[in-house]
């Protein structure tokens, strides 16, 4: 087949023999959260601009092929479009479904990101109203019986004067969960609106804060979610937390190096990137588990530079090449996401991804694969 380049010519490809992986558990070392993406409806009769409607079926199912994988499952976070194209009514009743099918597989585990994004946009909110919203999120989770991560709220970083106001809307709400609950920290490459969370533009200072809610709380704190790609800000951050409280790293940059370690320690996970890779980041995690960490870098090294192409600038379009690959593995029967996302990337950042993930061996059904890049290709007037 012939692949684009960005200088316009196109280059002949061809798929590297399938690699056979593993997929033998070993009792993992560290927590493993993959992020999961929603899969639309592409038959429903909805507005692609709007919020669209979710396959429930197919996107449960995707959801049991990370669980067989040994990873929990991240539910209703970034990655599932949360705040670009899921909207909380849809949300929350995917939460309440996640939580269901997770009670009835033995060993599954699920934590759900409830924030503040049912607030209407066009309305101020103060910080009462920021307050009420995570608590309403909080209780329809709890409900359900998920586990909850605190996703960071747009509302919270409009109204926010300095970082007392993040302090103080946290500390209430850590007072009420009924379990530690982790904490999601989402820089702004992700969501433009989240600039100078926690009350300052600078990281350092940020972080700072955040280590002062951390330490006041630590007994109602799993662990904290940093989304900054910055590998030495989190580690430097990792290094300062207080005893019980995990770091979860969402840097989907230096995620191997990062999850591996350093004498002082080491980041759990909780990756929107762990979605695509999934078969292959298991297999590098029960390496880990033996301390066969050359293994584990071995089999992860040809995925980082396909994740760092899918988490590319404009970071928040990733969930393009997210749901890009599980259409090319035949998760899902078609390439759309909600509010028509799928073509927020480029013909060419998408042949760059399906190139780097048959490198990494990705393509579960080569054959498969092949025949849908083929058509996707045909759509951009590319012919074989």
């Amino acid at each position: 087949m012939r692949l684009p380049q960005s200088d316009g010519s196109l280059v002949e490809f061809s798929l590297p023999p399938p690699m056979a992986w593993s997929f033998e558990h070993a009792r993992w070392n560290r927590v493993a959260y993959a992020a999961a993406h929603v899969v639309a409806d592409a038959r429903a009769s909805v507005s692609w601009f709007d919020s669209g409607a979710i396959d429930w079926d197919t996107t449960l199912a995707f959801r049991r092929h990370l669980w067989d994988l040994g990873f929990a499952v991240a539910e209703a976070m970034d990655t599932a479009q949360r705040g670009m194209g899921l909207e909380w009514p849809q949300a929350r009743e995917l939460i309440r479904r996640t939580a269901a099918e997770c009670r009835t597989r033995k060993g599954a585990a699920m934590a759900a990101g409830v924030g503040t994004d049912h607030l209407n946009p066009a309305r101020v909110a103060g910080l009462r109203d920021v307050r009420q919203a995570y608590e309403t999120q909080i209780e329809a989770a709890e409900a359900a019986g998920a586990p909850i991560i605190l996703l960071p709220s747009r509302a919270l970083a409009r109204a926010a004067r300095d970082e007392q106001d993040y302090l103080g809307v946290y500390g209430r709400l850590l007072e009420q969960v009924r379990e530690p609950v982790i904490l999601h920290w989402l820089g702004p490459m992700f969501d433009p609106a989240l600039a100078g969370y926690w009350g300052s533009a600078d990281p350092s200072r940020a972080m700072n804060a955040c280590l002062d809610l951390l330490r006041t709380h630590a007994d109602r704190i799993d662990g904290i979610k940093l989304s900054l790609l910055d590998k030495d800000l989190e580690i430097e951050f990792r290094r300062q937390l207080p005893p019980g409280v995990r770091m979860y790293t969402g840097d989907d940059f230096n995620f191997a190096e990062l999850i591996a370690g350093d004498e002082m320690g080491h980041s759990d996970a909780l990756l929107g990137i762990f979605d695509p890779i999934a078969p292959v980041a298991a297999q590098a995690l029960n390496h880990l588990a033996r301390r066969d960490t050359e293994a584990f870098h071995r089999i992860l090294r040809p995925t980082v530079p396909l994740s760092r192409k899918i988490f590319e600038s404009p970071t928040r379009f990733y969930k393009t090449g997210v749901v890009f690959l599980a259409w090319l593995n035949g998760h899902q029967q078609h390439f759309c996401l909600l509010g028509g996302l799928q073509s927020a990337r480029s013909i060419v950042h998408l042949s760059d991804v399906f190139r780097l993930a048959a490198g990494a061996g990705l393509l579960r059904d080569p054959e498969l694969a092949l025949h849908r890049m083929t058509r996707l290709l045909a759509v951009w007037g590319i012919e074989p």
